[in-house]
This record gives C-alpha cells, sequence and structure tokens, in this order.
C-alpha cells in the first residue's frame, strides 16, 4: 500500500509524460526557437504614441481642471513618505513572493534553472507584458521561450504554466467570492453595492464550475471524441480541436491541485503575492489619507484588475480606471481614489518595468549559455 501510495505522488508530481530533455524534432525546433520580441510595424507605433499622448495630456491638463481635483492634484507631493516607504518595501517582498512561487510551480527539481535565473524569467516577462494587451500575453511567450530553451519540453512548460496560473488567479477568485459575499452580508464591515459584491462573486462560482471539472477529463479524450464522431473528416477535425483544449488543461490542473495538496516553502508565494500588493495599495491610501475598510481595498483591488482584460497595452488605464471606479462606487472620495491607485499602479506597475529590462538582455545571454552547455547538465 505504501509503495503504491509513492508510485502515484510521483506520476502527480511530474504531470508531464514526455522526458525532461526531450530528444528528437521537438527539442532541436526549440534549441533554435527565437527570443520573442514586440513587432513594431508603423500603424502599432502610430496608434501607441497617440494612446499614450492622449493618456499624458489627460492626466496633466485635463484631470487638474475637473472640479476639486486640482488641490487634489497639489497634494501629490504632501503625501506621507513613511506609508510611501512602507508601499515600496511591499511591493519588493510582492516580486520576491512571485519569484518564488515561479521557481517552487516551474523548475522541477534537481533541474538546471537557479532562483536567479527564475528571477530573470519573472522580470523579464513583467517588461514584455507591459508592450502586450489581453492579461499578458507577452509575459506568457518569453517564460514558454525560456524554459523550453532550458530544456523543458512542451508539453511539460505548458502544464507547469498551467498550474502556475491556477494557483495564482484561484487565489483571486476565492478572495472575491468571500470578500464580495462578506461585505453584503455583514460579516466585513464597509459598503456592499450589489454589482461590487454578489455580481463578482457569482462570476467568480461560475469560473470555479467551469475549471474545475476539466481535471477529471480522461487523458485519452480527444480519441475518445473523434471516435463518436461522425464518419465525415470535417465534422471529426472540428471535434478533435474542440477536445484538444480540456485534455491539454487537464495535466496542468492535476498538477495545481497536487502541489496545493502538499504546500512547500514556495508555495507561501500564492498568497503572499496578493497579500503584499494589496498591502502597496492601502499603504498608498494611508500615504494620502484615511484608507476605506480592509475587505474594501481587496474586494475594490480585486474588481478593479478586471479591466486587465480589456485590450489596452499592458492594461494601461483599464486597470486604473477600472480601481478608481470601484472604490468611487464604495463611497471612497474621488480624489483619495485617484491618488491612491496612481501611486498603486506607479510602484507595482511601472517601477518593476526598468529592472525587468535589463533582466530582459540579461536573460538572452543566460539563455545562449544554456545552449553551449551539454543537455545533461539538466
Amino acid at each position: 500500500m505504501g509503495d503504491e501510495a509513492v508510485r502515484q505522488r510521483s506520476k502527480v508530481e511530474a504531470p508531464a509524460t514526455a522526458p525532461l530533455v526531450a530528444p528528437g524534432q521537438e527539442h532541436e525546433e526549440d534549441h533554435h526557437e527565437e527570443m520573442p520580441r514586440v513587432v513594431i510595424t508603423r500603424r502599432r507605433l502610430i496608434a501607441s504614441a497617440v494612446f499614450v499622448a492622449a493618456v499624458i495630456a489627460f492626466l496633466y491638463f485635463v484631470l487638474p481642471e475637473i472640479s476639486g481635483m486640482k488641490e487634489t492634484w497639489n497634494r501629490v507631493a504632501d503625501g506621507d513618505h513613511a506609508w510611501l516607504a512602507a508601499a515600496l518595501a511591499f511591493e519588493l517582498l510582492s516580486i520576491a513572493s512571485y519569484v518564488a512561487l515561479f521557481h517552487g510551480v516551474h523548475i522541477p527539481p534537481g533541474f538546471r534553472v537557479t532562483l536567479r535565473d527564475s528571477y530573470l524569467m519573472t522580470m523579464a516577462s513583467l517588461a514584455a507584458t507591459r508592450l502586450f494587451a489581453a492579461g499578458g500575453a507577452g509575459g506568457v511567450a518569453l517564460t514558454a521561450w525560456a524554459l523550453r530553451r532550458a530544456g523543458l519540453p512542451r508539453r511539460e512548460v505548458a502544464e507547469r504554466m498551467i498550474a502556475f496560473l491556477m494557483l495564482l488567479y484561484g487565489v483571486y477568485v476565492v478572495a472575491m467570492i468571500v470578500c464580495g459575499l462578506g461585505l453584503r452580508t455583514g460579516l466585513f464591515p464597509g459598503p456592499a453595492p450589489f454589482g461590487l459584491t454578489v455580481l463578482p462573486a457569482i462570476v467568480g462560482v461560475i469560473a470555479i464550475c467551469i475549471v474545475v471539472p476539466l481535471a477529471f477529463v480522461p487523458e485519452d479524450f480527444p480519441e475518445r471524441v473523434e471516435r463518436m464522431a461522425p464518419r465525415r473528416p470535417r465534422a471529426a477535425k472540428w471535434l478533435r480541436r474542440f477536445a484538444l483544449g480540456p485534455a491539454s488543461a487537464r495535466g496542468g490542473i492535476r498538477f495545481a491541485f497536487y502541489k496545493a495538496s502538499h504546500p512547500d516553502r514556495a508555495m507561501f508565494g500564492v498568497a503572499t503575492w496578493w497579500i503584499f500588493n494589496v498591502a502597496v495599495l492601502y499603504a498608498s491610501f494611508r500615504a494620502f489619507g484615511d484608507a476605506p475598510p480592509l475587505a474594501v481595498v481587496v474586494q475594490g483591488y480585486f474588481v478593479g484588475m478586471l479591466g486587465n482584460l480589456l485590450p489596452l497595452p499592458g492594461g494601461i488605464g483599464g486597470v486604473d480606471g477600472g480601481m478608481i471606479g470601484a472604490f468611487v462606487a464604495f463611497g471612497v472620495g474621488g480624489s483619495l481614489a485617484v491618488l491612491a491607485v496612481l501611486a498603486y499602479r506607479l510602484l507595482a506597475f511601472w517601477l518593476p518595468t526598468i529592472p525587468g529590462i535589463i533582466a530582459y538582455f540579461r536573460l538572452r545571454k543566460r539563455v545562449e549559455t544554456w545552449q553551449r552547455e551539454p543537455a545533461a547538465a539538466a
């Protein structure tokens, strides 16, 4: 019985069925795969320049003229420096938590990728995220590229990245449900508008009901669907494509469940990354005034983060506007909400971009050293 349990655990710990360093065609393709870059076209360059100019013009010329905002804008230099320093410290701790979680989920034990390498991947992906829309597609592409060049086969990279997102955003969904329902029922102090408490909780429950069953999808699900399909090739082709998604997500979700049920030191980063990010926002509120109740800060933060899904470069404008709108709906003064959110975005969004760009180029050099090392080093 004990040997069987050990065998079952080892099967779950290694979610991919492929060997650690996949021989053959796949490994050869990964070896020559180019580093993801931003393709700059004339249209993209003009659109980005117009967008950035519009945002700057709004912040510096329109926003100060809004009723009550001119005095607020003058308060920027009067922020409590102690709380701003605390916000900066919380941001550094959140980055450390993220790197620890990244390393604990993406890197198998004994693999050649060090914690410093994980830092380079993390910060470089943050910089790439700033250049793409839709919730960080650039960061995902860069991370997948680096892991494949390090020697991990494609399937294991995909499953570990799915597990990482499941763990990270599982906390996001659960916190939105708990804080939303807690505010609405009076368990937590603070205002509780339906659209910012119950509605996000319903969305979170629906997301859980959709994702969790994917862990029980059979491994041969695509083959079963294809056998059930009509004998017409076109219908079978589309059914096969439809079945590949749940089958691919299955391994990552099961690995996420295993990591959650067998926590290690790195897994503390799942919760602490969000905790320190919310702490940055809370300290930003305290730097310019009184912070709203903690549950309101948490719920406003998570609801505002949904703006990252808007097709904007790096979520610029969507997250800022979403958070400010959420806090105003919770009864927070508009001027205080603007100052706190902009300070948070400066520390949590813009500040890591500079070391991220540096990490991008250092990661490129690190990958070149992996190419010169023998595969057995993995």
